[in-house]
């Protein structure tokens, strides 16, 4: 998850990992998506890298919004397209590359009125397109056993069971509706943090985060999607900011790349489809320690990249890739 980004909303946005991605898909060219536009860094990095055009994507009207000051400046090179990137396929084919910036960005954690952060007090909302039911549906809707379930499946909140019995302990008695009132109930229930620590609230809120938005089957989709509109050697660049994300995505391409290996060498051997990717590295690449001095943001932040082959799309369940799934939260 992003770590909070100042509360002065006309500090700039610094992209995260951009100069790694552009070395690492070097030389830049032809038509790329970037699947999560945000404040526009990564699209204005790779267009001022070399693009001919970037489809940028986002599901949150704010984006485009906050980025009309300067779209003009690309003219038809810059092409913002409102929606998912589950459906990237949908918006372009034969692409050249697909740029994937996982978490919250530091715009929509900048607005209090949002409700994605913890720092300040705001509507307990989260809603990332701005519609469908909001993370306080979710703290006053769900039983126990299902906050309990979100809190642990999608923040590896270990507290996930005690932080759930507290929150329908306090909604029995007044609907929770304030970012600070729930942060308040989760610190609680919990040991003050130490120095250097996160914030108490933060597994927690990362989870509601991800349960509102589908963030988890909205990834999972997302790669099947870029693997169906990349051309034969297209790039696909995907960051991260935890561990189950990074998880989904190093066993897609892992996967998808034919390298899984075999899980018993005294088994008949079972034909595979050709790969459909070939990957840069099995490592991920990690920010350098100068990056991460001019941007905090970038600690946790890690960057997997792979290059489409011209074998035909397949598919692949999203059990062999450990995703979280919780059904109707509410």
């Amino acid at each position: 998850m992003a770590t909070h980004a100042s509360s002065d909303t006309s500090a700039p946005h610094i992209p995260v990992l951009l100069p790694p991605i552009l070395r690492a898909v070097a030389p830049v060219g032809g038509v790329w998506l970037d699947g999560t536009f945000g404040a526009g860094g990564y699209t204005r990095g790779f267009l001022e890298a070399g693009a001919d055009k970037v489809i940028a994507v986002d599901r949150d009207p704010l984006a485009f919004e906050m980025a009309a000051d300067w779209v003009a400046d690309y003219g038809d090179r810059l092409v913002q397209q409102p929606g998912v990137f589950s459906k990237l396929d949908a918006y372009a084919q034969d692409l050249d590359g697909v740029v994937l910036d996982l978490g919250v960005s530091s715009m929509q954690l900048d607005q209090a009125e949002r409700g994605f952060s913890f720092m300040r007090d705001g509507p307990l909302d989260m809603r990332m397109s701005q519609q469908g039911p909001s993370a306080a549906d979710i703290v006053n809707g769900a039983t126990d056993e299902t906050l309990a379930n979100i809190l642990f499946q999608y923040g590896e909140e270990r507290a996930s069971r005690r932080i759930a019995k507290a929150i329908l302990r306090e909604r029995e008695a007044d609907p929770i509706t304030t970012t600070l009132r729930l942060a308040g109930i989760i610190e609680g229930c919990l040991p003050r943090a130490k120095p250097g620590q996160s914030h108490p609230a933060t597994r927690s809120f990362q989870a509601l985060r991800i349960a509102v938005n589908d963030e988890y089957g909205e990834l999972f989709q997302g790669l099947m999607a870029a693997e169906r509109a990349l051309k034969p050697g297209g790039q696909l660049a995907v960051v991260t900011f935890h561990s189950v994300e990074d998880r989904m995505v190093k066993r897609f391409l892992t996967a998808r790349a034919g390298a899984g290996g075999n899980a018993n060498r005294y088994a008949p051997q079972i034909e595979t489809a050709p790969p459909a990717f070939t990957l840069r590295s099995r490592k991920a690449i990690a920010a350098d320690a100068d990056e991460i001095a001019a941007n905090p943001r970038a600690r946790s932040a890690k960057l997997r990249v792979a290059t489409r082959t011209d074998a035909p799309a397949g598919e692949i369940d999203a059990k062999s890739l450990s995703m979280p799934v919780i059904k109707d939260p509410l």
